[in-house]
């Protein structure tokens, strides 16, 4: 081990769309290093990278960075609906450039990107600072003396875990395969979902992309189910009757992208003294849809701002003032948005053919609020009000009495 430790002020653990955003809002002079465990930004693809129109202007996302899905259907084992959608509409992010582009965006700030990096563990010393063991892209290992910790990488709870803070990696995770082929003759700008005796305890995707590429995936949360996201898709995509109900065309060598990410509930908790977590480590997936590359982005770029005001002042309000803000705006719609992941989970084709067939009755906003997982008192008088009234009693109910 080289006897010359690195030295930073924050030393940001994960290289993906949270730990960038966090960088890209640190004060120019705050000395950062971010450790990154795969050869390059992006690279490999883990998600399918959803997200909506809204958001992507909100964060000054550029448009040449996502695909917008103007057509979107739904399908069950026997029911089939085109979703209500208008507006503010799903948009599907290319995340190798969307991840370089806010990688650039601390470029010019005093940061060092380490990648091919692997965080291997840290302890605190007297005076308060942290020692992390790092092994870098030659395999040789270094040490990093930090005075704040971000905990961003992802399921795994590298940071807390190496610190005590945690001790076991979620119990339940989704996990996802997805397939990339040539666009062929399918629309560009149509999407699908499709759910039921195919895809257990989860849910299936396809859809054009940025790069006129199409896109075709499952997802499912194991421990509920055993099976193998990848054999699901086999058999979807060797199913040429499915195919067609769908208005899919496949052609050519698909490239596989795989990825996993928490399906637990809400933790509120994201400040451990100088360590704070943010992204897959804070939870920040949606629970109905497993889409969180806006939240990543947004409360990343918060959590840079309170971030460099503690490095100027040594106090602890502001990154607490980043985990009220966090709590607020996650807090309610991620326990509703787990009550129906949970619920969800256990349908079976018959729950998926009435559940399709009532999204089509849903108004906009209704339809909106449930797939972004937008469960303010606003969208969610306005489900009780589009025919979810029952639904919406009983989860009152079961709220009010925890």
């Amino acid at each position: 081990m080289d006897d010359a430790p690195l030295t930073c002020d924050v030393l940001i653990v994960g290289g993906g769309p949270a730990g960038l955003s966090v960088a890209s809002t640190l004060p120019d002079a705050v000395d950062t290093i971010i450790v990154h465990q795969d050869e390059e930004i992006g690279y490999p693809i883990r998600t399918s990278g959803g997200c909506w129109t809204d958001d992507t202007a909100r964060l000054g996302i550029p448009p040449e960075m996502y695909n917008v899905l103007n057509t979107n259907e739904a399908f069950a084992d026997d029911a089939h609906a085109v979703i209500p959608l208008k507006g503010n509409m799903p948009a599907i992010l290319d995340t190798p450039r969307l991840y370089k582009w806010l990688a650039r965006q601390s470029d010019h700030k005093t940061r060092r990107l380490m990648l091919a990096t692997k965080f291997t563990g840290a302890r605190v010393r007297g005076d308060g600072r942290y020692v992390c063991t790092i092994r870098t892209r030659d395999g040789s290992k270094r040490e990093i003396l930090a005075r704040y910790l971000v905990e961003a990488s992802g399921w795994h709870l590298a940071v807390l875990r190496a610190l005590g803070l945690a001790t076991a990696r979620p119990g339940r995770l989704g996990v996802g395969t997805e397939y990339e082929y040539p666009l062929g003759a399918n629309p560009p700008d149509r999407g699908i979902i499709f759910m039921g005796a195919k895809v257990p305890s989860g849910y299936g995707w396809a859809f054009g992309t940025a790069l006129g590429t199409l896109r075709i995936g499952v997802g499912v949360i194991q421990p509920d189910t055993d099976a193998s996201p990848r054999k699901l898709l086999d058999a979807v995509v060797a199913d040429e009757a499915l195919l067609a109900r769908y208005g899919l065309k496949l052609e050519g060598e698909p490239v596989v992208h795989s990825g996993i990410l928490p399906s637990v509930a809400f933790d509120e908790r994201m400040v451990w003294g100088n360590v704070v977590r943010v992204g897959d480590s804070a939870n920040f997936a949606t629970p109905t849809a497993g889409e969180g590359i806006r939240v990543c982005i947004d409360l990343g770029r918060e959590l840079g701002k309170q971030l460099g005001r503690a490095v100027k002042t040594g106090r602890a309000g502001p990154l607490r003032a980043y985990e009220r803000r966090a709590r607020r705006q996650l807090k309610r719609s991620y326990k509703w948005g787990f009550i129906v992941n949970t619920r969800i989970a256990r349908y079976g084709p018959k729950e998926w053919n009435a559940s399709v067939r009532r999204m089509a009755k849903l108004d906009t906003a209704s339809v909106t609020g449930l797939l972004r997982n937008d469960f303010s008192r606003r969208k969610i008088m306005a489900l009780a009000l589009s025919g979810g009234r029952a639904w919406v009693k009983s989860r009152l109910g079961r709220l009010t009495r925890r």
